[in-house]
């Protein structure tokens, strides 16, 4: 039996149990991921990072979540109380949400029935994932707009400019994922991926939506909408208490929803590296659990060390990098992925098959050869005349430049 035919026999009540499972999931994993972020940054500053608060400083997370809790509360007197009370509870709920057609095991046995670990299954699981996390996109905005403050405005436009350009490469790059698998349930998807993961089969695929998670979550070296020496903290910037402590929690429940989303879609989801498939009997199915949560972490811990290794970028590349690069590699890899599983199902020899590969190949290096010459050539050029190309963003007179100016004048004088 498969497990979308599982899900569909389950009873209200199993389903209830199972959400409380996942959602007490979620916040056991946030703990221990805020605690593990704070210990592997420390390691890799040469520092010791929370080692008191419990065994291995574990129960640090909770002491902080709890101090949140019990922290006055501050509304500004400008604000919209209502809009500002249910900015932080929208982004939280919607991290929530996208858990719900994530298979987290396979077949197991739970209270006697045979299901497995996953709430539910649509036809467009995929879909329905990109759709509630960006509404996301709401809790940034109406935290910004509702503080009453320009900070915090300037930190929301630029934190939802942010998240609606990245969410386009990243719905981008899983459309030849769908192409691929044929369909867009997250079961059937994790199903198709019995051989090779698609973490090898559509390796561009897999890039794309790696650096557009990184983005989409706000997350260094993208996280731009809280440059201390910009915008302060972003469009939180005037939450405290527990208001703040619930976006807190929605940061770090997005980056793992969309590690667990990478994990489905290009990792095999709770499936076993190839070849050790007979560890997914262990313990009744449960050892699956463990494999899922293995795959999730690794990409967290691929979150901490891009933040311990990496300097933020400036605003404008980031969005570059967006519009100009991700966006058009996709909508490229589209269409070859699209004209491989065309030749594919028409039954075009190997043959035609590798030659259609090796010619894109072959094109891609090309163009890109051409692009790093001719730039080259064009700053050679601008250098030999004495000209060289004005800066894209708007530089600040330098203190050394206006000292030197008033010299020459009073010289003059």
């Amino acid at each position: 039996m498969t497990t979308a035919e599982l899900i569909g026999q389950d009873p209200g009540w199993l389903i209830t149990v199972k959400a409380f499972m996942v959602f007490g999931l979620c916040v056991i994993l946030t703990l221990i991921a805020i605690w593990a972020e704070r210990r592997i940054v420390a390691r890799m500053q040469m520092r010791l990072g929370p080692n008191r608060t419990g065994k291995f400083g574990l129960l640090q997370s909770l002491a902080d979540g709890v101090k949140l809790a019990f922290k006055e509360d501050l509304i500004p007197k400008a604000a919209d109380k209502i809009i500002f009370v249910l900015a932080p509870l929208i982004s939280v709920t919607v991290c929530f949400l996208a858990f719900a057609v994530i298979p987290i095991s396979g077949p197991v046995s739970l209270f006697g029935r045979q299901t497995a670990m996953q709430l539910t299954d649509l036809p467009v699981a995929v879909l329905y994932i990109l759709a509630v996390t960006s509404i996301g996109v709401y809790g940034i905005v109406l935290a910004g707009w509702s503080s009453g403050s320009v900070y915090p405005l300037l930190g929301g436009l630029r934190s939802s400019a942010q998240v609606i350009s990245y969410e386009i490469s990243l719905g981008l790059s899983l459309v030849a994922v769908f192409i691929y698998a044929g369909s867009m349930s997250t079961s059937e998807i994790v199903a198709a991926q019995d051989r090779f993961w698609f973490a090898l089969v559509l390796f561009p695929s897999f890039v794309i939506f790696v650096i557009s998670m990184v983005g989409e979550t706000n997350r260094a070296p993208f996280d731009l909408a809280e440059a201390e020496g910009e915008l302060v903290g972003g469009f939180h910037t005037e939450y405290s208490s527990l208001k703040f402590a619930l976006f807190f929690l929605a940061e770090y429940v997005n980056i793992i929803s969309v590690s667990a989303l990478a994990t489905t879609l290009f990792l095999g989801g709770y499936r076993a590296v190839p070849g050790l498939g007979f560890t997914e009997a262990w313990l009744g199915g449960w050892f699956t659990v463990f494999w899922f949560l293995g795959k999730v972490s690794l990409f967290f811990f691929f979150f901490i060390w891009l933040r311990g290794t990496l300097p933020r970028l400036r605003y404008d590349q980031f969005m570059k990098l967006g519009w100009k690069v991700l966006i058009p590699s996709s909508l490229a890899w589209i269409l070859v992925v699209a004209t491989l599983r065309v030749l594919t199902a028409e039954g075009a020899s190997q043959f035609i098959i590798g030659g259609f590969t090796l010619g894109v190949v072959l094109l891609v290096l090309a163009a890109s050869t051409l692009y790093e010459r001719s730039k080259v050539k064009r700053q050679a050029f601008l250098h030999n005349i004495g000209e060289m190309p004005e800066p894209s963003f708007p530089l600040p007179v330098m203190p050394t430049a206006r000292k030197n100016e008033r010299l020459v004048i009073e010289s003059h004088e």
